[in-house]
């Protein structure tokens, strides 16, 4: 058969399935086979440090499962989990997993189910946003998370003044409207009150170039003490933070005398943290108190099912979410549907990576906000001429 011909009769058997989708699931669907490959890409700058790390460079590495059916469709995602555990999905059909009045994945990847839920919307012609919830905003607000400490390179160092309005200005071109910028060259970097004077020089440099109307966050990544926060709010009481994150290693009561010395003061800067969570339960004292407004799990480490978790519990009393994503392309994918399936949703972390296998039309971005395509599963497709290139870990068949 012509390939032609052969793409045709795909096309058409993929639709048949999906029509027949009303008439219940299929018996016989089954996962027939799944490739564990390394999705590479390249963010549009270098990335300097941060207060705790050295550089982070210009690209980014991520684990991959692709799982094809017996049915002609597929479905790919991030996915952390071994091979061994990947394997137990060969042969299963896989709605076996989902828990749709749970809005959950309950299989061997675990946090890494994102290849099912893709497969999952693919198959019932859905965008996951609707399978795990579709109440969120019809745009998701963005913001530009790559703003490291460009003037500690050689190669800024002599203009970094220049290179801030540089690196922001190619963020407002690609359509962001809000900027989280890093803090905290005192904590290693430099002499402390020297790197405090830097964080507050390029601040005053970054809001100058932008004017008020762009949202501009920090994030000294623990490189400051409570005392210092206050400190910096205070220099600069015109500055309109859009929020604070993970200033100091986070404590309840660090935490809400933080929220009380912003109250206090009129601003309406949010208090960000909790990346470093492993589990929901961590949140809970934090909730329970009110001593954050965002809770930041990281994307990937929960997976949709802990950020719904979260989020469900961040809704209980009031509260936010703004999933942590950095050094990762399909993790922004990850939080723009999340963003457009739950109503607390503040922020989608974007890290400015690309891949050339990755091909994502449906997601556009204007004026700080993100459309999510109603295309079946993620909305995002393989290159697979390109496809045949990729660093593949396994390749296992039922």
């Amino acid at each position: 058969m012509r390939r032609r011909e052969f793409l045709k009769a795909l096309a058409g058997a993929v639709m048949t399935f999906r029509l027949t989708w009303a008439d219940g699931i299929p018996s016989d669907l089954r996962i027939t086979r799944a490739v564990g490959f390394y999705l590479e890409s390249k963010r549009n700058k270098f990335a300097g440090k941060n207060s705790r790390r050295d550089v982070h460079g210009s690209k980014a590495r991520e684990r991959m499962v692709r799982l094809y059916t017996n049915m002609g469709v597929d479905g790919f995602g991030f996915c952390g989990a071994a091979q061994s555990l990947v394997a137990k999905l060969l042969g299963k059909n896989p709605f076996d997993f989902y828990r749709g009045k749970e809005r959950a994945m309950v299989s061997p990847l675990a946090a890494g189910a994102m290849p099912l839920w893709d497969l999952s919307g693919k198959v019932r012609g859905k965008p996951v946003y609707k399978l795990i919830g579709g109440a969120g905003h019809e745009k998701v607000r963005v913001y530009d998370g790559s703003i490291y400490f460009s003037d500690l390179l050689p190669a800024y160092a002599d203009d970094y003044e220049d290179r801030f309005r540089e690196e922001i200005d190619m963020g407002l071109a690609i359509g962001h409207r809000a900027f989280k910028v890093k803090i905290g060259r005192g904590a290693k970097w430099m002499p402390t009150e020297a790197g405090y004077a830097r964080d507050i020089e390029v601040l005053q440099t970054i809001r100058h170039h932008v004017g008020p109307d762009v949202l501009i966050g920090v994030d000294a990544n623990n490189g400051y003490g409570l005392a210092r926060t206050k400190q910096l709010l205070e220099d600069l009481p015109g500055f309109n933070f859009a929020f604070v994150e993970e200033m100091f290693p986070e404590k309840v009561d660090d935490c809400l005398e933080l929220r009380r010395f912003i109250a206090e003061h009129g601003w309406k800067t949010l208090v960000a943290d909790g990346e470093s969570a492993r589990t929901v339960d961590e949140f809970k004292p934090y909730v329970e108190a009110r001593a954050l407004d965002v809770l930041q799990a990281d994307m990937r480490r929960f997976g949709f099912e802990g950020i719904l978790a979260e989020a469900a519990l961040a809704r209980s009393k009031g509260l936010m979410v703004a999933p942590h994503n950095w050094g990762s392309l399909i993790g922004y994918y990850m939080q723009l549907n999340v963003g457009r399936a739950i109503p607390n949703f503040y922020l989608a972390e974007h890290d400015p990576l690309v891949s050339p296998v990755l091909i994502s039309e449906g997601y556009k971005m204007k004026d700080g906000r993100a459309t999510v395509p109603d295309s079946p599963g993620f909305g995002l497709k393989l290159d697979d001429a390109k496809f045949v290139n990729v660093d593949v870990e396994f390749d296992i068949k039922a």
